[in-house]
């Protein structure tokens, strides 16, 4: 089995308990709002350093984003990557999953030819679970969602146990190919102090656009094909009604009216 050289596609988003929403501009409200690794991110992150344990390689991390993002690289290069790239250009703002998963995948180019790519299943700031079969797209190579388990590591291909509502199926995915995982594929073990030390000290390289030979009309607002046009929190209305009788039966009878007056049912 040769080393296994894997890509591992990160973001930094706000933490979303804390997250508010700018009624004017329709914009997450960033300011003062805590950063952190995409959870699922950290899943496909532990998947890939468990790989490289067992079978040898190198585990790359990979982000796009503002300067700030590095401390997300960095709690990765603690966990136990080997080397980390930030994607960071003003072309690059505004994007969509589209031109964020092309930009991804002009990094990924210039960094080399991976066997795996992996990404989390989704980010939690926006939840379209598109980036990763959008990079895959990008880069003509066959993808795999909701892994929830890898069975087995080949040089030419990979086993894994791909989620569903209510079972799984299990999958032969020639590489190089791109893995969106699910939280199920294993815990993220917590950086260690010799391992933050260690990472606060590693070099992260930083790429423009023009470094990636990203054109302008493909990144950013401009390659696009999506544009968010309202973001609004939804009102919710609570309303609730005591019904009483003497039996279970016209109980039930008077739920059934009201819920048919309603038209529910």
């Amino acid at each position: 089995m040769k080393k296994v050289e894997i890509v591992v596609c990160i973001k930094q988003v706000p933490d979303t308990t804390e997250v508010k929403i700018d009624p004017v501009k329709n914009t997450l409200i960033r300011d003062g709002v805590p950063s952190i690794v995409n959870p699922f991110d950290e899943y496909a992150a532990e998947a890939a350093i468990k790989i490289k344990e067992q079978y040898g390689g190198k585990v790359t991390v990979l982000t796009m984003g503002p300067t700030q993002a590095v401390s997300a690289l960095r709690k990765c290069l603690a966990m136990g990557a080997d080397e980390a790239v930030l994607i960071s250009d003003r072309a690059f703002a505004g994007a969509d999953t589209w031109a964020t998963s092309y930009s991804l995948a002009k990094a990924i180019e210039k960094i080399g030819k991976p066997d795996i790519i992996f990404c989390g299943k989704m980010a939690i700031d926006g939840d379209t679970a598109q980036v990763g079969p959008g990079i895959a797209e990008h880069l003509h190579l066959p993808q795999t969602t909701y892994v929830q388990k890898i069975r087995e590591v080949h040089k030419d291909h990979l086993v894994v146990e791909r989620a569903f509502e209510g079972g799984f199926e299990v999958i032969k995915v020639q590489l190089p190919a791109v893995i969106a995982v699910d939280k199920a594929i294993g815990e993220p073990r917590y950086p260690s102090v010799k391992g933050s030390i260690k990472a606060s000290r590693m070099p992260v390289s930083i790429w423009s656009a023009a470094d990636i030979d990203a054109p302008a009309e493909k990144t950013g607002l401009n390659g696009s094909c999506t544009q968010v046009m309202q973001i609004f929190t939804p009102e919710v209305k609570i309303q609730s009604e005591m019904l009483k009788g003497e039996t279970d039966e016209q109980l039930c009878n008077l739920l059934i009216k009201k819920l048919q007056a309603a038209e529910i049912v």
